[in-house]
């Protein structure tokens, strides 16, 4: 089981910071919200965290000067966030160091998708994850599936699936937060979709549709992808 990443997010705008620490929880994501420059640098002063998301506009320090003083002392990936569509100010924070820089509004998948993106470029050893429950054996960067040591041949949709679920193991993944959790903004969700991938899992996993052992459904809510299949 992967240990939950911890993300710092400094924005002053309360409905944004607990709309995102919402979704982030969601997928397995710690969140430390906190409203300005001071208490974001203090926040990095006295924890441990993964990437920061910082708001560029903000009272009191900005958060161009937030990231130059994050720069200073941490390595740490940076995504801006901001209300400012003036290419110049993307420009700048780039310049001084953001790792990744979104405009708002913006989709909360989509900030998902660019926060594990920096994460993975930042983190070696996200890039070597191997993942084994029971006879599934899953090499994450090579994109390989195995089942009893044999390969199985998996869409690349059908591998970020098998994927999201073995990460949460014994866990429910919700139908409607899937695609998102396997990372897969660029694909239309719905629950059709959703269930079409898991059905060809299933067969290709050797699972009987009606009776299934590794992929199993909890009605009304999601999918769970069992630590020993029974």
């Amino acid at each position: 089981m992967l240990n939950r990443m911890r993300v710092l997010l400094i924005d002053d705008d309360v409905r944004l910071y607990e709309l995102l620490r919402t979704f982030l929880e969601q997928h397995d994501f710690s969140v430390t919200c906190v409203g300005d420059g001071t208490q974001g640098l203090g926040a990095l002063s006295g924890g441990s965290f993964d990437a920061v998301l910082l708001d560029v506009m903000m009272p009191g320090m900005d958060g161009l000067e937030v990231l130059k003083r994050i720069r200073a002392k941490y390595k740490i990936p940076v995504i801006m966030l901001t209300a400012r569509g003036d290419e110049t100010d993307r420009v700048v924070g780039l310049e001084v160091g953001a790792d990744d820089y979104v405009p708002k509004p913006f989709s909360p998948r989509e900030l998902l998708a660019r926060l594990r993106a920096v994460l993975r470029r930042a983190s070696p050893q996200m890039t070597e994850e191997r993942i084994v429950i029971g006879e599934i054996s899953l090499d994450v960067p090579s994109r390989l599936a195995s089942l009893d040591g044999k390969d199985v041949d998996l869409t690349g949709v059908e591998f970020d699936i098998l994927v999201a679920l073995a990460r949460r193991a014994g866990r429910v993944v919700p139908r409607d937060a899937l695609l998102s959790e396997a990372g897969r903004g660029d694909v239309t969700v719905s629950d059709r979709t959703v269930d079409v991938h898991i059905s060809h899992l299933r067969q290709k996993l050797g699972d009987d549709p009606r009776q299934p052992r590794r992929i199993k459904t909890v009605r009304g809510v999601g999918y769970v992808l069992a630590k020993e299949a029974t």
